[in-house]
């Protein structure tokens, strides 16, 4: 065993952003389900359309799903906001008075 629980997978060490690629790929695959979602919406009202109330429910949830995934894909995610280490001595941090030194002989 090689010590890596998750395959070939190089585990993420640090708290770097994904790369502009891995994003985007992302971003793709969630429009891409929304609109097989959208296609399955289309696909049962027309299977259903003996039962109106039933196909008109599927028309109309399929009705928003192309702006909505439209907007999902668009939004990239908000830039990390970097916490600067923004430490202050005061006038009291170091002390003004001599300390021992000890030397080695050698």
């Amino acid at each position: 065993m090689n010590g890596s629980s998750s395959g070939d997978h190089p585990i993420l060490i640090t708290e770097a952003a994904p790369s502009h690629e891995d994003e985007h790929a992302r971003r793709r695959r969630k429009y891409s389900t929304m609109m097989a979602i959208r296609l399955a919406c289309v696909i049962a009202a027309a299977l259903t359309y003996q039962i109106w109330w039933l196909a008109l429910g599927f028309l109309a949830l399929s009705i928003p799903l192309p702006w909505m995934a439209v907007l999902i894909a668009n939004d990239a995610p908000p830039a990390k906001r970097e916490d600067v280490n923004r430490f202050r001595r005061g006038s009291r941090a170091v002390e003004g008075r001599d300390h021992q030194v000890i030397d080695s002989a050698d």
